[in-house]
């Protein structure tokens, strides 16, 4: 019943659960980040918008990337593919400063284990990754956390 099929609306008490509630207000979340960080859509089509940061990192099952877009700013986003916690992981980042963490998908609202960075990160001088700056931040198990230059 549970099925998703075109000639029927779809199961609306299945967000009486927690689990698919989470879901919804993660996808909820993840468009109104999306909408509010150009950086992340506007040069789709061109190869300036996205740069790797480390799409090496195999023995911690981590990549990130930095999302660009002229005027405005950056937008990092990173995975952890793992399923224990990484504290202290050492993120290149394209520049010093404030960091806001726009999104993370373990956050307990969406039912995650609420593993997180309390909403921002700071960069400091100092290249890590190719990058000019660096952060040492919390990564949460199985989980894609997004961060904004403030």
């Amino acid at each position: 019943e549970s099925e998703w099929a075109e000639s029927r609306e779809l199961d609306w008490w299945l967000l009486d659960h927690p689990e698919h509630r989470g879901v919804h207000s993660l996808v909820r979340d993840l468009n109104a980040a999306y909408r509010s960080s150009p950086a992340a859509w506007q040069l789709d089509h061109d190869p300036s918008g996205f740069a790797w940061i480390d799409a090496n990192d195999a023995g911690r099952n981590v990549f990130s990337f930095v999302r660009r877009s002229p005027g405005e700013p950056d937008l990092v986003c990173v995975t952890n593919f793992a399923a224990v916690p990484h504290s202290d992981y050492r993120l290149g980042l394209p520049s010093e400063g404030e960091w806001d963490e726009v999104l993370n998908t373990d956050a307990t609202t969406y039912t995650g284990s609420g593993v997180g960075n309390l909403g921002s990160i700071t960069a400091v001088a100092g290249g890590w990754s190719s990058q000019p700056a660096h952060a040492d931040v919390v990564l949460p198990p199985l989980a894609t956390v997004w961060f904004r230059k403030r």
